[in-house]
């Protein structure tokens, strides 16, 4: 390494340092109470006049025609009456001066001075003039203790240096974004971004525009203004971002959507300008907002004071900049949410976000394709299947699949593995999916039998409805924080008819069922089940109009106005009626469970004794009891999920 590469581990130098140096001095100065190291002792000038007599001053130095300092002789300096005098604060000789007194007229005190020269009492004398900065500085002090508190108080409110633009509270109104070099800084492309064809191919136009953008304007185009990348949690718009910049070899500022916000009236709108204004410089460029829903939520809907708006404010900066009379055509704007629907429909039209690019969880030929880029730095075993692994992640996210790698590599590495193997994946999805096991967990006989017979239920009815998700692994062992778990093969439907719902439905009430057919009673246990079967009940009421008594009607807002609604878009009697429907439908489906239980009681209770006795058992046990399911799936994908 060389000499000016090489890291400096020592103190960096700061002018706060120096403040705080000459701030401890000056107290110091203050409470010893002078400048020199031991003060000259003050007396009178009856006193002098009485030392002068008696030969032991040596020396008098008068200063200011005002005051005078004394300095004793050797022989006074070593008897007893001055000792408390001759020592500084460290207990050496103090040479100087030893006392102090105020003179008054200063001719007569020259005269005395003279005569004692002259009768050989004192040795000499001398005058001076003298400018005492020391006091002058000490009757500054708390001047100079007030500026410094407030300098640090405002360096803290504008950021403490990081970021802000430098930190200073002249510099508060600066953009926050960060400037990525497209030389240096941006190492992503589309080839690190697997899946996402339909988002990709979009954003590569964008690419283009910039790479190329004569190819373009020479036919009359005009360069999109921006794309709003849209899409739940996970799935790769902050990465697509990235590897826009990385393409397209222009500068990048990426910034979030709270950057923009302040306790400061006007700073936000002043960072929107200040952004853009940086952004145009280096044009073409590509600003990208990360979660922008902080700032482009619709104005008026909660704002119920009246009162003005900070964040609207920026967002009314936002939109002018975005297109305005003095829009710069050569700079793209490219914004991520998981909320579009509360956006500001201003935003959302042409000439600002020009184009909505949606970015949906990855289907089975996409979650492969992300599992080789993130198999890549892993040792895995030989022939490990990536397309298994992809169908038993059904609903995963690209983010979620970078953790089950993580996950499987760490299960490795505790289990003493020199490569990850099909079984530690195995393991990271249900680590991931129903949380760590709890094998230590205290469970009476009693309540094991009464899970075993619940999650028995589930298997049983699962495996009796054709449109039910067929169950393939089912554990009594406590993982996160249920009591047992049940991972099912779901088929992946882009759209549920109404006997697929009900289907899955029934199998969820199975574990009640179970219980009531087996105990004649029920208990606490089947919380996350009602939760989720009345979910779904009340999807299919309210959302999706598949109640016939309620008709083809839905009272779900996609644009997420109603959030800000206190009145149901519906009538009291309707009310009645929606609540009366989905206690119908659940409990119609927990019937149907039961009288299935009741038709297969002696298989469920062989179910629960291997359950009890293996405490996790497959889709082979499920088979030798109740022989091959006599439904076939629709597809050839065997997904897992726990439930």
């Amino acid at each position: 390494m060389s000499e000016d590469k090489k890291p400096n581990n020592g103190m960096r130098f700061s002018p706060w340092w120096v403040t705080g140096a000459v701030l401890f001095l000056l107290i110091a100065l203050n409470i010893m109470g002078g400048t020199a190291l031991e003060d000259p002792t003050s007396i009178s000038v009856s006193q002098f006049d009485a030392l002068l007599n008696k030969g032991e001053i040596q020396k008098v130095v008068v200063y200011n025609k005002s005051k005078a300092e004394a300095y004793l002789t050797e022989k006074a300096q070593n008897s007893k009456q001055h000792e408390k005098v001759v020592k500084d604060v460290f207990g050496s000789k103090n040479k100087g001066p030893h006392y102090v007194f105020d003179i008054g007229n200063d001719e007569l005190f020259e005269k005395e001075l003279a005569d004692a020269v002259a009768h050989k009492k004192l040795v000499n004398y001398q005058f001076e003039q003298r400018s005492d900065w020391s006091s002058f500085l000490v009757n500054l002090l708390p001047f100079i203790l007030l500026i410094g508190v407030w300098l640090y108080f405002m360096r803290r409110m504008s950021g403490g240096g990081a970021g802000g633009g430098g930190g200073q509270i002249f510099n508060i109104g600066k953009s926050r974004a960060r400037l990525f070099d497209e030389k240096n800084d941006v190492k992503v492309t589309f080839k690190d971004v697997a899946g996402l064809e339909g988002a990709k191919e979009e954003v590569q136009e964008i690419v283009e525009f910039l790479k190329n953008p004569e190819k373009y304007t020479s036919l009359g185009g005009k360069i999109p203004k921006g794309a709003l990348l849209v899409g739940p949690p996970g799935t790769g718009k902050t990465l697509l971002a990235k590897a826009v910049a990385g393409e397209a070899q222009v500068p990048f500022f990426s910034l979030s959507g709270s950057d923009f916000v302040e306790m400061f009236v006007g700073v936000g709108a002043s960072r929107v300008r200040d952004l853009f204004k940086q952004a145009k410089d280096k044009s073409p460029a590509i600003i990208f907002i990360d979660e922008i829903d902080a700032v482009g939520r619709a104005r008026g809907k909660n704002n119920f004071s009246g009162s003005n708006d900070e964040r609207e404010n920026t967002l009314n900066q936002l939109l002018t900049e975005m297109d305005g009379f003095g829009t710069n055509t050569h700079v793209i704007v490219l914004a991520a949410t998981n909320r579009a629907d509360i956006l500001d429909k201003a935003l959302m039209r042409a000439g600002r976000f020009d184009r909505q690019i949606y970015v949906d969880l990855p289907d089975i030929r996409e979650r492969k394709e992300i599992f080789e880029v993130h198999l890549g730095p892993l040792k895995k075993a030989e022939g490990l299947d990536t397309e298994f692994l992809a169908k038993q992640t059904p609903g995963f996210s690209g983010a979620d699949i970078a953790n089950v790698c993580n996950e499987a590599a760490l299960i490795a590495a505790r289990n003493n593995k020199t490569s990850v193997d099909k079984q530690d994946f195995l393991d990271a999805v249900d680590r991931i999916v129903g949380g760590l096991e709890k094998k230590n967990k205290i469970v009476t006989a009693e309540e094991k039998r009464a899970i075993a017979v619940h999650e028995a239920g589930h298997a049983t009815v699962s495996w009796m409805l054709e449109h039910a998700a067929p169950l393939i692994k089912v554990t009594i062992v406590p993982r996160g924080q249920s009591l047992g778990a049940a991972w099912y093969l779901p088929e992946e439907r882009l759209i549920v008819r109404p006997n697929q719902m009900l289907d899955e439905m029934c199998a969820t009430m199975g574990g009640r069922a179970a219980e009531k057919v087996v105990f004649d009673t029920i208990s606490t246990g089947a919380l996350s089940d009602l939760e989720k079967v009345t979910r779904q009940a009340r999807a299919m009421v309210t959302i999706y109009g598949l109640n016939e008594k309620i008709g083809n009607i839905t009272y779900y807002d996609s644009s997420g106005q109603s959030e800000y609604n206190f009145n149901k878009p519906y009538s009291e009697e309707t009310a009645v009626l929606i609540d009366k429907e989905i206690s119908e439908l659940v409990e119609g489906q927990y019937q149907r469970a039961i009288q299935l239980l009741q038709e297969n009681k002696e298989k469920l209770l062989q179910l629960a004794d291997i359950l009890i006795e293996k405490e996790v058992i497959f889709k082979d046990d499920l088979e030798t009891i109740f022989g091959k399911r006599p439904f076939e799936s629709n597809q050839d994908s065997e997904s897992v999920i726990a439930e």
